[in-house]
């Protein structure tokens, strides 16, 4: 029996994928790697096997990837040492001969230090490029922003003062739910004719903070307008609200990012992946905001 092993199994995504897994697949297929595995009792208690595992631990690595056929490989959410640890996790693949590696990376237009998430992007690129060099059979699933980081992105307000205040200016992107991209990478892992690809997860149309406004009111039923601060008025609107410099400065260089087109690149591939048209910015704003 061949063997499927989530990384990232205790967070959203890699979560999500186990459990679309597990309604297709015996649960003795599939193993999660953790850190602790306290924390993956559920999958265990549902016959999942847990393999402790650390990005950091390459020896772990090996031990828990020894056997699998298929790896899906959730890029650590570390800014510090994610160059470092992804080529652990891409050498311990080598070393225990793991067949296929799908590896969560991220939609982008620019792959120099002119993007304002070159920090962000420099990391997949360089893991991108460490599996290329493998020898492993690889694929690339370069993921674009998920819709679930907006509502926290509006603030808990936004229903009341109507407005979604955010330096994206007239930027478009082709966002997508993290929900619909675990489906797909689950169809992916279930599915042939994937070897050494690379492909672009994302709508196959892109909208605008405008239109994500317009989503929003349709959704709740309440006037929602997008005003577009420079980045400079949104930090200090932010302070005065006591959200930190780092978290403001994050947000600043992600809707920099939006402003610049860097997730304006439309794909069919996750439609086609999905065998359905993605969940609509409206009808996951419906769920967020109204259906909870």
């Amino acid at each position: 029996m061949s063997t499927i092993l989530i990384t990232g199994a205790t967070g959203g995504l890699g979560k999500a994928v186990v459990e679309t897994l597990l309604q297709s697949v015996s649960p003795a297929s599939l193993a999660v790697l953790a850190r602790d595995p306290a924390k993956a009792a559920d999958l265990q208690a549902q016959g999942v096997a847990v393999r402790q595992g650390d990005y950091t631990d390459y020896d772990s690595l090996v031990a828990a990837f020894t056997g699998v056929d298929k790896l899906y490989f959730v890029a650590t959410s570390s800014f510090t040492d994610r160059v470092a640890q992804h080529e652990n996790v891409v050498k311990a693949a080598v070393a225990a001969k793991v067949g296929h590696v799908f590896y969560t990376s991220f939609q982008r237009k620019t792959e120099d230090d002119s993007s304002p998430i070159a920090f962000i992007e420099e990391a997949h690129l360089i893991t991108e490029k460490l599996l290329q060099a493998s020898g492993l059979t690889y694929t690339i699933l370069q993921h674009t922003l998920y819709l679930d980081v907006f509502p926290p992105f509006f603030g808990p307000q936004v229903l009341e003062t109507g407005t979604i205040y955010l330096p994206a200016s007239l930027g478009r992107g082709a966002y997508v739910s993290r929900h619909d991209l675990a489906l797909a990478g689950a169809a992916a892992l279930l599915g042939t004719g994937h070897e050494n690809q690379t492909y672009q997860l994302a709508a196959d149309t892109t909208y605008s903070l405008a239109d994500l406004a317009q989503a929003l009111s349709t959704a709740t039923g309440k006037p929602i307008n997008y005003v577009s601060p420079s980045s400079e008025e949104f930090i200090a609107q932010m302070a005065q609200v006591g959200v930190s410099a780092e978290a403001s400065q994050m947000i600043v260089a992600l809707m920099a990012a939006v402003g610049q087109g860097e997730f304006d690149s439309p794909d069919s591939t996750l439609a086609t992946l999905l065998g359905r048209q993605p969940e609509s910015p409206a009808a996951f704003f419906k769920a967020a905001y109204v259906q909870q």
